[in-house]
């Protein structure tokens, strides 16, 4: 039975059902930071914990991906995965049922979780999963994945000759471009994805959708990119964006840090002064476009204090609270309601 590898991502995220994405994506981040494997060298069990929280964050962070979750619960993949009349396109369990009557795993749980209103057992705007017959018939199946890692789903509507499937890459492989197998069924493509897509972005591919019956000709398909967590970069925009930590004598006296980008590591000279949350920009250091040019890296500062300091630390930092003329809260006496 598929039920068996359920997992609660939300409980994975330590956020209610109700959280926003924001609330998501900030758990998500907290989280990859203290259980990445940089930090933890050689501990499986921080390893196996990223995993599980990129994992969680893949689909929750996809308001798609989330929906299914929320509505299907422990089947919300066979609710996106192709599926077989007899049952075993999905590997699940038939347990005395006649799948044959259904189009889709989707459109049998919606009827065994009495989700239509209407009284009836089928939904004619039903998306399917399914790959062209012999003959122009129709078939349902499960394409399965190609490549690595790639996350390929097959989609397409009865009366629409074009096709949608989904790509989920890595960083890298989005940042550089990339050459992808893609399994059709009957037939296997090259499909060159240009540097510099992200989530959201489409590609079009002229003539390798379905077959249509009426004038014999291929429609498109639609590559439609997601992109993997990163545990360091997001985006903010065309630029990304990263979050470097630096210590309160950095941040008084000025420091230079080594910072990574996309193509490798730079020297970032941090002013003196600079605030907690302030942002630097390098120009040119972002992600790549279709055009063959760069967006710009921003580099948010955040002052780290240490929770364990030695005799001596605490001694000149006492020395420092003694001579300090700087008052950062003397606005504070002017305020009133």
């Amino acid at each position: 039975m598929v039920a068996t590898d359920f997992k609660d991502y939300y409980a994975i995220l330590g956020v209610s059902k109700s959280a926003s994405a924001d609330e998501i994506k900030k758990n998500f981040r907290r989280l990859a930071r203290k259980y990445h494997p940089d930090l933890n060298s050689g501990n499986k069990t921080a390893e196996a914990r990223f995993k599980e929280i990129n994992e969680a964050y893949e689909v929750l962070s996809d308001p798609d991906k989330r929906k299914k979750y929320d509505q299907f619960g422990r089947y919300w993949k066979q609710a996106g995965q192709g599926w077989s009349p007899n049952g075993g396109g999905a590997g699940f369990d038939a347990g005395g049922f006649d799948f044959g009557a259904y189009g889709s795993f989707d459109e049998f749980i919606n009827e065994l979780l009495g989700k239509f209103s209407n009284g009836s057992s089928r939904n004619p705007n039903q998306t399917y999963t399914y790959s062209p017959g012999t003959g122009g018939s129709t078939k349902f199946s499960d394409y399965g994945n190609y490549g690595k890692s790639s996350g390929f789903n097959n989609t397409a509507t009865a009366t629409s000759a074009d096709q949608e499937a989904n790509i989920t890459l890595s960083w890298s492989d989005a940042f550089q471009g990339v050459q992808k197998r893609l399994n059709l069924g009957s037939e296997v493509i090259e499909v060159r994805i240009p540097p510099g897509v992200k989530s959201g972005s489409r590609i079009r591919i002229r003539g390798k959708g379905q077959l249509n019956p009426r004038s014999q000709r291929r429609g498109d398909l639609y590559l439609n990119v997601e992109l993997k967590p990163h545990s360091f970069f997001q985006f903010d925009g065309d630029n990304i964006l990263c979050e470097v930590p630096i210590t309160p004598d950095e941040a008084v006296l000025g420091t230079s840090v080594e910072v990574p980008t996309p193509d490798g590591k730079v020297t970032v000279n941090v002013p003196a002064g600079i605030r907690s949350g302030q942002s630097l920009r390098l120009r040119g250091k972002g992600w790549s476009t279709t055009k063959g040019e760069r967006s710009d890296q921003l580099v948010r500062v955040i002052i780290v204090t240490p929770k364990e300091i030695s005799q001596g630390e605490r001694e000149y930092y006492e020395k420092i609270r003694e001579l300090r003329s700087f008052n950062p809260r003397s606005y504070l006496s002017q305020i009133k309601l």
